[in-house]
Formats: C-alpha cells, sequence, structure tokens
C-alpha cells in the first residue's frame, strides 16, 4: 500500500478523519467546515465525501450539513437499539404531549414481557405517574395489544389475568381484539389495567417496515375514553412520521 497518490493508507486517513468530525461534531456540519476542519484541499474533500455517502457512512440532512449514514444506524440497532430508539422518539413524544396533553410512553418487547423506555408526563396533575418501572401484562394495556397484533410478542394461550372485570381474559376474544388493532391501526383499553385509566397506542416501525416498538397515551377514563379515535388518528399520524425518519435515516443529530 502507499501513500503516496492518495489511494492507499493516506486516502483512508483522510477519509476517517471526515467520518471522526462529523460523528464528533455537536451539529451537522457543511462541506466548507469539513474541509477547513480536516485540512483537505476542495477536490479531496469533495471525492472522499461522495465516497462516504456512496457506502452509507455519511450522509446529507436536509439543509445539506453532513451526518452519520445509515450503516451507523444500523449497527445501533443490532447493539443498542433501545438508547438510541429513545433519542430519536423522544421529539415526537413531546409534539404527541403537546397535542394530547395526557401521559406518552413509548413501548419495546423485552423476551415475553412489555418495557416501558421513555415517558413524556401529563401537563395535568391528574394522570402523572413514571410508568417506565412498572411491569405491565400485554393483553391488559394499550402498548402491549400493539405489540401482539403485530407479532412482536407472542400472547401464548390464555387464559389470561383478569386484573380488572373490564380485562379481556378469554384467548379468541382476545384474538378478535388484536385482529381489530390491526384492522383499525392503533389499540385502545378502557379500565382494563386499572379502573379510570384509558390508553391508546399505535405501532412504530423500523427500517425494514417491521413493527419495533409501541407509541401510546393514557389519561384518566373521564378525559380520554370518549376521544379514543381522535387521539388514534392524531398518534397514527405523528408515529407514521417517527416510522419514516427510521426508515430513511435521516434521525441523526441534527437531521430531525
Amino acid at each position: 500500500m502507499t501513500t503516496s497518490n492518495g489511494t492507499g493508507t493516506q486516502a483512508i486517513d483522510r477519509a476517517m478523519s471526515l467520518v471522526a468530525a462529523v460523528i464528533k461534531a455537536d451539529e451537522p456540519l457543511t462541506y466548507p467546515e469539513l474541509q477547513d476542519e480536516c485540512g483537505l484541499a476542495k477536490s479531496t474533500t469533495s471525492r472522499l465525501l461522495a465516497a462516504l455517502e456512496r457506502t452509507e457512512l455519511l450522509e446529507r440532512n436536509g439543509g445539506g450539513g453532513y451526518v452519520a449514514g445509515p450503516l451507523f444506524w444500523l449497527y445501533a440497532t443490532r447493539h443498542d437499539p433501545w438508547e438510541e430508539l429513545v433519542r430519536i422518539a423522544r421529539p415526537t413524544m413531546e409534539q404527541i404531549g403537546d397535542d394530547t396533553r395526557e401521559t406518552v410512553n413509548l413501548s419495546v418487547n423485552r423476551g415475553d414481557r412489555v418495557a416501558q423506555v421513555a415517558q413524556v408526563d401529563s401537563s395535568y396533575m391528574l394522570g402523572t405517574k413514571d410508568w417506565t418501572e412498572t411491569d405491565v401484562p400485554a393483553h391488559a394495556s394499550a402498548l402491549g395489544k400493539v405489540l401482539l397484533a403485530y407479532g412482536a410478542l407472542e400472547a401464548g394461550d390464555g387464559p389470561f389475568e383478569r386484573i380488572t372485570p373490564n380485562t379481556i381474559a378469554d384467548p379468541g376474544a382476545l384474538r378478535r381484539e388484536l385482529d381489530a388493532v390491526v384492522r383499525h391501526g392503533w389499540a385502545s383499553t378502557v379500565d382494563e389495567l386499572e379502573i379510570g385509566l384509558t390508553g391508546v397506542a399505535v405501532p412504530v416501525r423500523g427500517v425494514h417496515g417491521d413493527v419495533i416498538a409501541a407509541l401510546g397515551v393514557s389519561g384518566p377514563s373521564p378525559r380520554l375514553e370518549h376521544r379514543i379515535d381522535e387521539v388514534g388518528q392524531k398518534l397514527d399520524e405523528r408515529a407514521k412520521q417517527l416510522s419514516g425518519l427510521l426508515r430513511r435515516g435521516t434521525h441523526k443529530r441534527g437531521a430531525a
């Protein structure tokens, strides 16, 4: 290998300096900023950036700045998916909180259970509770029903625990409920997990289109049970936007 013509280790070193500059930056870097940061000629910078985009190590966001490319997202989803997912989803969750003023949760499956990995609190004093430390049965929560309906969790044979008089405990009835979730695009519970608690949730899809999480809103039944369709539609719109970010890879810092 040679360093004299820019095709050997010198070219690799220069390309990696561009990648490192982008990864370490707090904001997306422009072409002139990268050239200045790495001390490279214009032609060299242009050639290397084009190669790094082709190989998906870097990409440009909507403003033209360079951010980490899809290969970094792929690595994150395989090795530390939930931390990255929470970071990406946080702005969407805050938007939903502004839309509904209710508690917003993001859940994933961990083994055979629903794990709540992020929460935005309700703006109401009544209804705010930290669900991230609570083990919630999948069949009795809107978030869990989404994961069950789309195959991210297995329901099992049942019968299921009847937590309240409204909990669906019969396997056949639960199956019909899950089929309805897929038809409608969202799941709901009214007084099934707790008397007086209503929840609505929708699926979040990953880079391959499969359901990787559930995004939901919960609050007191008197506030929510008559707004289920309205809240479900709002959630569906927001979740589709989030899913689009995940699929397109435009979610990197400064790009969303």
